[in-house]
């Protein structure tokens, strides 16, 4: 039997009980009788979370559901191989539905020609829909589904006691998920789910890349702050909500005014 490492009680993340990084953080929540994952990560890992599970003594039959914080291929591109495996259901916002049981590379960031990446995005059912105020129950343990837009439509953030899954809302360097049109990705509404972040109680975020850390509003106000400035940078193309600099020149095109180099 291997020892299990719990971050906090009736919680493994599966990095770190590998004790090498195996990709996107895998959560284990430990009901007692059932347990259930949050993402699954990348398919070529799969196997090897299945038999560490196996090996800290979990019947993998108890295994309630896989939950699919959005669908990116990094979370998800394992779900349908873990969901044959441990013979259970996958749950995910509706947003994230089309994406996942359609296999949609695009959607997923599984494909990105102009930077050589494609790999296989094998669609995966889903079963079970998740929206915000729902309540996951796992063995005596409740987990608070909250909807979180900004990275993806469909991003999803769980809260259980002290404890708040954070997905890739922000990460513990004031990063947060990857800002792009291509898979839906909106900073007004992002900017709205990292307020919301802010206000809360939680006393650990757990985010689903890099490490787990103790609240810092400081950390959460960096990044609320800098994309609050991105909503205004053609840097960001569609994603912006407005280029200040464009409708300036336009407004001095229109008034026939011409560039006063004296001036700049």
């Amino acid at each position: 039997m291997l020892a299990r490492k719990y971050l906090f009680p009736h919680v493994i993340e599966m990095n770190y009980q590998a004790g090498r990084r195996l990709g996107v953080n895998v959560y284990l929540i430990d009901g007692g009788n059932e347990f259930i994952l949050i993402d699954i990560g990348f398919e070529d890992t799969v196997d090897e979370i299945v038999e560490l599970i196996r090996q800290m003594d979990f019947n993998l039959s108890t295994c309630k559901m896989i939950i699919a914080t959005h669908a990116d291929a990094d979370h998800v591109q394992g779900a349908h191989r873990a969901r044959e495996l441990l013979r259970t259901r996958v749950a995910a916002h509706p947003m994230s539905v089309a994406p996942l049981q359609e296999g949609d590379e695009i959607l997923t960031y599984a494909t990105i020609k102009a930077q050589g990446i494609a790999i296989p995005m094998p669609p995966c059912k889903v079963d079970q829909l998740l929206n915000e105020g729902d309540t996951i129950t796992v063995g005596p343990h409740k987990l608070e589904v909250w909807h979180t837009p900004g990275h993806t439509s469909g991003q999803l953030a769980f809260k259980m006691g002290d404890l708040l899954f954070c997905g890739d809302n922000i990460y513990k360097d004031s990063c947060v998920g990857v800002i792009d049109a291509h898979h839906g990705s909106n900073i007004p509404e992002f900017l709205h789910s990292l307020e919301r972040i802010l206000k809360d109680d939680s006393k650990y975020l757990l985010p689903s890349h890099g490490p787990v850390f103790r609240r810092d509003n400081r950390i959460i106000q960096k990044a609320i702050d800098r994309l609050t400035q991105y909503q205004y940078m053609a840097d960001f193309g569609t994603c912006a909500v407005s280029w200040p600099l464009l409708d300036e020149w336009e407004k001095d095109v229109r008034e026939g005014r011409m560039p006063d180099f004296q001036r700049s």
